[in-house]
């Protein structure tokens, strides 16, 4: 059997303020954008360097959505972004005014740094241990 996840939804306010956030301040790269009638889009962002899975933008259709932004996952980290160099990327969040939530730490699975995106999820930022690694 051979299974991937494809893309994690994101409920977000705003099209264009998540792209703008994702693309300018996280340096994704922008995979996707297509109107899809109704003011619905398809919105497909992802960190340079995979290949995998994608975050699919998504503002919210009613109130139960709406109230999900910034807390998909009841006040636990959300997503755990991988990096292969942990300085470069925490000092980016910091140059950006991005809210950390937890400074960096090293722990036996790499360095670890918690921050919050523009809308309040939770990220891990991990560099692995090199017996860890991507």
């Amino acid at each position: 059997m051979n299974q991937r996840i494809a893309h994690i939804a994101l409920v977000v306010k705003n099209y264009d303020e998540a792209i703008e956030f994702y693309t300018k301040k996280m340096h994704f790269d922008l995979i996707e954008d297509t109107d899809l009638g109704d003011g619905k889009r398809w919105v497909l962002v992802r960190p340079k360097g995979d290949s995998n899975c994608c975050l699919l933008l998504a503002e919210p259709i009613n109130e139960r959505q709406a109230k999900s932004i910034g807390n998909q996952t009841g006040g636990r980290v959300f997503l755990f972004l991988y990096t292969d160099n942990f300085e470069r990327d925490y000092q980016n969040l910091i140059k950006n005014n991005i809210e950390i939530i937890r400074p960096p730490v090293v722990e036996t699975f790499g360095t670890v740094a918690v921050f919050s995106d523009l809308y309040g999820n939770w990220w891990d930022l991990i560099e692995p241990s090199k017996t860890n690694l991507l």
